[in-house]
C-alpha cells in the first residue's frame, strides 16, 4: 500500500501555519513517542514508560504521521496506522482488548488509527484538520474501504461519563454484524437511559470521537477500562462509503485532492 516510512520528507498536506508529513527515521519516531507520552502521561495519567517515550510493540508495524508548525518544525500533532485486510484485524492494536471476529470477514482494506494525540498547549483547531487531511490522502491513495481505532475518555469512572455513554448507546452503536464484543476483562456496557442529556453528552465527547460520528461512524456497546493508560475507550469503526457528500467534499477542501472516491 501507497505511503512507507523513510527517510526523506514526505509532506502529505500543509495548512496554514501546519503541515502533516510522515515520520522520516528514528529521530522522528521519538519525537512522536515523547509527545505521546507528554500526552498521555504527563497530562492523562497513564503509567509512567522508561525514558519519558510511549513505546509499544505496533510501533515498528505503524506509519506514524506528524503534524507540526512549519515555520518552527515544533511537533504539535501526531497519530500512527496500521492498515492490514480481513482477517489482520486479530492482530491489530484494538483486537487487544475488543473481539472483532465480526468484522475478520470484510473483504476490502481497511486502515487502524491509533495513539492520536495533540500537544496539551495547543489550542487551534487547524490541528485536527490538518490531521484529517493526512487522514483522507491516505485512505484515497491506499484504497481504504474501512478506518476504525480505540476513542478514548481520560479516567476510569464510568459514572463520570454516563451522559455521553447514554448517547452513543442510543445512537451510534456498530451495525450487527460488526459490532465488537466484549474481550477484555473489565468492561461497562452502555445501559442506556430513556431521557438523554444531549448537551452533556455532546460536551463529554473528546473531537476525535466527534469527527468519527459525524461522518457516519459508529461505536461498541461497552467501553474498555485501562487502567495502564488511566482510560475508559471505546472502539469506533466507519465505512469511508457511508461517509455523506458534504463531509466528504469538506475532506477534499482540506486534503488538497480527491479523496474518497468522490466525484
Amino acid at each position: 500500500m501507497g505511503f512507507r516510512q523513510g527517510d526523506a520528507m514526505t509532506v502529505l498536506l500543509t495548512r496554514g501555519r501546519y503541515r502533516a508529513r510522515l515520520a522520516a527515521g528514528t529521530v522522528d519516531l521519538r519525537a512522536s513517542q515523547s509527545l505521546r507520552h507528554r500526552v498521555f502521561v504527563d497530562h492523562g495519567g497513564a503509567q509512567p514508560r522508561p525514558g519519558g517515550l510511549d513505546v509499544d510493540d505496533f510501533d515498528s508495524r505503524c506509519v506514524h504521521v506528524l503534524v507540526e508548525e512549519v515555520t518552527s518544525r515544533r511537533l504539535v500533532g501526531c497519530f500512527r496506522l496500521l492498515a492490514m485486510i480481513g482477517s489482520g484485524i486479530a492482530d491489530s492494536y484494538a483486537a487487544q482488548f475488543y473481539d472483532l471476529s465480526g468484522l475478520a470477514a470484510y473483504p476490502w482494506p481497511m486502515v487502524e488509527m491509533g495513539r492520536f494525540c495533540v500537544h496539551p498547549e495547543v489550542r487551534d483547531s487547524d490541528v485536527l484538520r490538518v490531521a484529517w487531511g493526512a487522514m483522507t490522502r491516505y485512505v484515497d491513495d491506499n484504497a481504504i474501504a474501512f478506518l476504525f481505532g480505540c476513542s478514548s475518555f481520560v479516567g476510569t469512572d464510568p459514572c463520570r461519563y454516563a451522559p455521553v455513554f447514554d448517547l452513543l448507546a442510543a445512537r451510534h452503536l456498530a451495525p450487527p454484524a460488526f459490532a465488537p464484543r466484549i474481550g477484555a476483562e473489565q468492561v461497562v456496557r452502555f445501559a442506556g437511559a430513556s431521557q438523554l442529556n444531549l448537551g452533556a453528552g455532546l460536551a463529554q465527547m473528546p473531537p476525535l470521537l466527534r469527527n468519527y460520528l459525524a461522518m457516519g461512524g459508529w461505536v461498541s456497546d461497552h467501553a474498555v477500562i485501562d487502567a495502564d493508560m488511566n482510560t475508559l475507550h471505546v472502539f469506533t469503526g466507519l465505512e469511508i462509503a457511508t461517509i455523506p457528500p458534504a463531509r466528504v467534499r469538506a475532506l477534499r477542501a482540506i486534503a488538497g485532492s480527491d479523496p474518497l472516491g468522490a466525484g
